[in-house]
């Protein structure tokens, strides 16, 4: 156990900056206050809730009823349905009376962006209206503007006559808001102001709220959403901060993250971000957004959801944070001595687990990206190949490819005799009482929990320049209790690289991709770990191999492969969303670090795209604008030829390759 906890750091207590939820510890809900939206009341002291967005065009009524009803069977508990313009905005009474005729009282959310007539319709008519801050009541130019105080005051008063309509009606019809900021689509008086970070995102909501306030509105919730999971994070912990400092009503929040994409890679992303969040007891609504139909989106919501049912029955009590050295707001990378390949400037390395089954044949390592190419008698490795292969306490077989190198259980490789290849993992104890036996000059490897950091085992993790740390849990609250050693180390000043190890032998195989990302993903948006490695039956090391790539790329800590930022459709889509994602993919799949943005309509274009290298954006029936960036290239493509268009563009940058062996 731990003799003391260290003190360095400042003293946590409510009135600090850095606290952004009840505990760093142990599992507790924020409180909220009720925010009621028809018969499926959202806030603290009701289940977190599902939701998910029809893809139909809303003119469609019978495919939107159909669709609803398909995702409301599948588990959601809000239909949010587009309303681009006061016709769909009309149409909605339509879907709802078929709703309810039908035996479907589940309450329907206006999706609102540029057009606030259609918001103030809308509101007449369904349960809630989502609006976002940053166009309705800007249009976007994408110009940087000077503001005095006077001029910013200015346009905070013309912000409140367009909004203040909708506010009145809202109120006098009992329905509920969501205040939902984007960080593609901050407007330009916000990216004058303060640039393009969570403080703007926070800073584009808190204007909107603050009207809500004065008017007396309180049936309101705030979302934060971005395609970048730390960047989501950042802003959710700075609004909860934000509204607690102003004073503001505890409001309930929705969590998501905007264009996570498709397959594993977009539930990696979206668990990255939202499981981040509800680990510290942040999230009242979820919604996944993938590439995908929209009813496959609520199971992925709920399962996020329900590892928290028990949460706090089935956790370890973890000694409380009393000094916190990390800036939640943030990104800074922990910072740690360079030990081998670990730490330092290094990318996170990625550990294959092997312990569990005999390393006999070459063709095992395929599964972890080495390839044996027999004919002409080499090896070969792609942008997924594992970094190290943990072999436990029997050795490989065969000498291994140059790119792999050997972890062994300290015994095994005492006998091994190969020190340039192989390096030792070591039980605390072991590591203690290695003096006797010998340790590796260059790498030594120290399996290690939160019970086994005692004070003396700190003393001399401090001083050896050859360690590297694999840390591990078996509480139920995983990440926080590797993230309460993480600040042991922190504030012991320990600056050895940390490898973070989980592994999950009871979890289904839907679930884990979801569990890994949040364990580990929650960490490294954070700064904190050097490396992961993630421990399955021997069937799954494929997927494991991978899904430790992927997290480590969700969070943006290690990319190795291309990166496609995908909404998930909706009835402003102006092509098979799905079908040209598929397509891009399988011709651009091969671009490693290459980020490109493919968005249904103008609305989820340039702005929500936000870091990507390039944009591929319906702007009307089979019309395609291409951009580079934020700034458009080609308008007008035919859709027939814009994904040839696409690819010349990243040609004509010089970023193009061609693929190899497809």
């Amino acid at each position: 156990m731990l003799d003391t906890l260290s003190t360095s750091a400042p003293i946590l207590t409510p009135d600090k900056p850095s606290l952004y939820t009840t505990s760093l510890t142990q599992y507790v809900r924020r409180k909220t206050i009720t925010v009621n939206i028809g018969d499926v009341p959202m806030g603290s002291d009701y289940p977190i809730r599902v939701q998910s967005m029809t893809t139909i065009d809303t003119m469609d009524t019978a495919g939107s009823v159909e669709q609803s009803i398909r995702m409301i069977e599948a588990g959601c508990e809000y239909i949010r349905i587009t309303a681009p313009s006061v016709k769909e905005a009309q149409n909605l009474e339509n879907i709802r009376k078929e709703l309810r005729l039908r035996g479907y009282h589940t309450p329907l959310v206006a999706d609102i962006h540029f057009t606030p007539n259609a918001a103030e319709l809308a509101a007449r008519i369904v349960e809630k209206v989502r609006i976002n801050p940053g166009n309705y009541a800007d249009r976007k130019r994408f110009e940087h503007i000077d503001y005095t105080d006077a001029s910013y005051a200015a346009e905070l008063e013309r912000i409140r006559e367009k909004f203040l309509p909708l506010v009145q009606i809202c109120k006098q019809y009992g329905t509920a808001m969501r205040i939902g900021t984007n960080h593609g689509s901050l407007s330009d008086r916000i990216l004058s102001r303060y640039g393009d970070t969570p403080v703007g995102m926070v800073e584009s909501a808190l204007e909107f709220l603050r009207i809500c306030e004065d008017e007396q509105y309180y049936n309101i919730v705030l979302s934060m959403k971005s395609s970048n999971p730390q960047v989501m994070v950042q802003a959710y912990r700075l609004l909860v901060q934000r509204m607690d400092q102003e004073g503001l009503k505890p409001y309930p929040l929705h969590l998501g993250v905007t264009e996570a994409g498709e397959a594993e890679d977009g539930r990696i992303k979206s668990a990255v971000g939202i499981g981040t969040l509800l680990e510290d007891g942040l999230g009242d609504t979820v919604r996944v957004s993938l590439t995908e139909d929209p009813e496959r989106e609520a199971p992925v919501a709920k399962a996020l959801i329900d590892r928290y049912t028990h949460r706090s029955a089935e956790s370890q009590p973890i000694a409380p944070v009393t000094s916190y050295p990390i800036d939640p707001f943030s990104y800074k990378r922990r910072s740690t001595r360079e030990v081998f390949n670990f730490g330092a400037g290094n990318v996170p390395r990625v550990l294959a687990d092997f312990s569990q089954t005999p390393v006999t044949d070459m063709a095992q390592l395929k599964a972890i990206g080495h390839f044996y190419l027999p004919e002409p008698d080499k090896w070969a490795m792609n942008d997924l190949g594992a970094d190290f292969i943990y072999t436990g306490s029997v050795p490989a077989a065969f000498m291994l490819p140059n790119g792999l190198k050997e972890v062994l259980n300290y015994a095994a490789w005492l006998t091994k005799g190969d020190t340039a290849n192989t390096f030792p993992l070591l039980t605390p104890d072991e590591y203690l009482n290695a003096a006797q036996t010998g340790l590796s000059n260059r790498l030594n490897l120290v399996r290690l929990s939160l019970a086994d950091l005692t004070d003396s085992l700190a003393e001399t993790l401090q001083t050896d320049p050859s360690l590297v740390l694999i840390i591990e849990t078996t509480n139920a609250h995983a990440m926080p209790e590797l993230r309460r050693l993480f600040v042991e180390l922190l504030n012991r000043n320990i600056t050895a690289p940390v490898v973070i190890a989980r592994s999950y032998p009871t979890v289904l195989p839907n679930d884990l991709p979801l569990y890994a990302a949040t364990d580990m993903g929650g960490l490294l948006v954070d700064g904190l770990g050097d490396g992961v490695m993630l421990s399955v039956e021997a069937d799954d090391r494929k997927r494991a191999n991978e899904l430790a790539f992927g997290i480590l790329q969700a969070a943006r800590t290690r990319i190795t492969k291309t990166e496609y930022i995908s909404c998930p459709s909706c009835g402003r889509t102006l092509f098979d969303l799905q079908e040209t994602t598929a397509t891009i993919r399988q011709r651009t799949d091969h671009l490693k670090g290459v980020k490109i943005g493919i968005m249904g309509c103008i609305v989820n274009g340039p702005g929500e795209m936000a870091d990507a290298d390039y944009g591929y954006v319906g702007i009307g029936r089979d019309k395609i604008a291409l951009y580079r960036g934020q700034q458009v290239i080609k308008k007008s493509v035919p859709a027939a030829n814009a994904v040839d268009e696409l690819i010349e563009l990243i040609r004509e940058d010089g970023r193009w390759l061609e693929a190899e062996n497809r």
